[in-house]
Parts: C-alpha cells; sequence; structure tokens
C-alpha cells in the first residue's frame, strides 16, 4: 500500500508517493536527494536530522514521510537565497561553529528554532535548547557563539 503526499520542499512544490512507513528522513536524502539532513542515531536523541516543519524545528528521523502532506519542509539546503548564506549559516561560518560537520545542519537548524523564539538568547539558553542535538567532537562553544551571533544578525534582519 502507499501514499501519495504533496508538501513544499524549500520552497517547492513536491509531490512523493511513499510507503506507511517510510521515515521523512529517508524521503528527503534518498528519494530527494536532500542530503544534508543527517542521519545519526535514529532514536531523536542526537539532531542531526533537524529539519524545519512549517517553521519548527523538528527531528526527522522519527516522523512518518505520511505525516509530511500539506506541510511546508526547509531543510538546510533551503535557507541559502541568491547565493547568499542564511545569517545563521554566516554566523556558524564566521565563528567556526563546526569540526567535523556532521552535527552542523541539525545545530544550525535548531539554532533557528531558539532564535526565533528568543533574539537575545544568552549562553545558558541556547546550551540549554541545545540539549537534544549532539556535536561528537564537542565543538560546543562555538556553536554557542555561533548561535549567540546568528540570533543578533537574524534580528537585524
Amino acid at each position: 500500500m502507499t501514499h501519495t503526499i504533496t508538501f513544499t520542499l524549500n520552497g517547492e512544490q513536491t509531490t512523493a508517493t511513499v510507503t506507511p512507513n517510510h521515515l521523512a528522513v529517508d524521503l528527503l536524502r534518498d528519494d530527494l536527494g536532500k542530503t544534508g539532513t543527517h542521519v545519526g542515531c535514529d532514536t531523536s536523541q542526537c539532531g542531526a536530522c533537524t529539519l524545519h516543519l512549517n517553521g519548527e524545528p523538528i527531528k526527522s528521523c522519527t516522523l512518518l514521510a505520511v505525516q509530511l502532506d500539506g506541510t511546508e519542509i526547509t531543510t538546510i539546503e533551503g535557507l541559502a537565497k541568491n547565493g547568499d548564506l542564511h545569517p545563521m549559516q554566516a554566523a556558524f561560518k564566521e565563528h567556526h561553529g563546526l569540526q567535523c560537520g556532521f552535527c552542523t545542519p541539525g545545530m544550525i537548524m535548531s539554532g533557528i528554532g531558539i532564535a526565533q523564539r528568543n533574539t537575545t538568547p544568552d549562553d545558558a539558553t541556547i546550551r540549554h535548547e541545545l540539549e537534544g542535538n549532539i556535536c561528537r567532537c564537542t565543538g560546543y562553544q562555538n556553536i554557542v557563539t555561533a548561535i549567540r551571533e546568528g540570533a543578533k544578525a537574524m534580528a537585524e534582519v
């Protein structure tokens, strides 16, 4: 049994045929080529698969693809506009908020969510809100700095 779903992906109308047990992260990566959404743990513990569902950060490794029907999805690939990095992406670049880069897309997507909820988050708030995201390289200080500065830049736009 399959289901045809239609949703907006990074600003473009997208239609896909999926089985009831197909995961959103697998649809995005394997079927639609959006490989910036990473699979790290398959249990919603690491945050590498974070994307935005109707503007809110959500972990896609435990979300069924059929749940995307009628929604608006933004992945890391959909943030840059006309070749210009999103302010949070630029802050990660400027403040070296990455090491190996595996967690970076999820951290950026979560960081945008933090900034949308709080335009001037302090380090303690950022650290608390990142509890569902894991950086195995332990680059947290630069990530926290990048999110703090990214939030400032987002507020100025």
